[in-house]
């Protein structure tokens, strides 16, 4: 159960951002984090980022605001965990889910520890029906899916053993990274890709640098947009992220 003590929840992570502005009323939500005020790192509207104090997370401007929760990245620096210690604040620290299954345990005990576990509930039932729907019905003639390279931005491309992968073979794509030696997450030029092109490039921007020279240098091969909003996340974003992808993926 949430502490009452009066001072609302603070979130430094933007993933949690998504979750929280779901499943509480605003009242309950002291600050979050910067990043969802920024239109390339948010996965909430804008217009209702800016309904929020955001904050950069450093352990003075937290602790100031006396909060009931602090909600924060693994990757929250040691010192700052500290000083959030030496303050008596009650944390919890979450990590990047690497797929759907860990995204949903992520959902629970955020909502869990925020005292609102049907709110999570009602975001989870929501990725069940997402993935029901928008998963891959293919039968033995689909053996080899169509490869598809994600690209999150500019040249970094996604790897295996990541939500966006596990989302990708949900709706029936290949991940083709392997494929240029890219186990994890990492960078993939145009001309890495050039003489073996994937069967579709996805992309989160538009126009970029990165983007206009894949559609120069592949002609023939399909490019399609993935929004960035629904790339930073995971969550509540999982449900439009399948749809999109799957509307790609039928597409070819």
């Amino acid at each position: 159960m949430a502490a009452r003590g009066g001072g609302g929840i603070v979130s430094t992570n933007p993933c949690v951002d998504s979750v929280l502005v779901r499943i509480l009323p605003p009242a309950r939500i002291a600050a979050i984090s910067h990043y969802s005020q920024d239109p390339s790192a948010t996965s909430i509207p804008i217009a209702v980022a800016r309904r929020f104090r955001g904050i950069a997370g450093t352990a003075e401007e937290v602790i100031a605001l006396h909060p009931d929760l602090v909600i924060a990245s693994t990757y929250t620096s040691p010192a700052t965990q500290a000083a959030y210690a030496r303050a008596g604040l009650k944390t919890l620290l979450v990590g990047i889910p690497d797929s759907i299954a860990e995204s949903q345990a992520q959902v629970t005990q955020i909502a869990e520890a925020a005292g609102a576990p049907m709110g999570g509930a009602r975001i989870n039932a929501e990725i069940d029906r997402a993935v029901a729907r928008w998963s891959s019905k293919g039968g033995p003639k689909d053996d080899m899916p169509p490869s598809a390279l994600l690209y999150i931005s500019g040249d970094l491309a996604t790897g295996g053993s990541t939500l966006l992968n596990d989302m990708m073979t949900r709706v029936g794509f290949r991940n083709a990274a392997a494929t240029y030696g890219l186990t994890h997450t990492g960078t993939l030029s145009a001309e890495t890709i050039v003489m073996q092109p994937p069967s579709v490039v996805i992309a989160s921007e538009r126009a970029s640098r990165g983007t206009a020279l894949r559609h120069r240098l592949l002609p023939g091969t399909p490019q399609a947009v993935f929004p960035r909003v629904l790339i930073n996340c995971g969550g509540p974003t999982i449900p439009p992220a399948l749809e999109r992808l799957a509307a790609i993926r039928a597409g070819l």
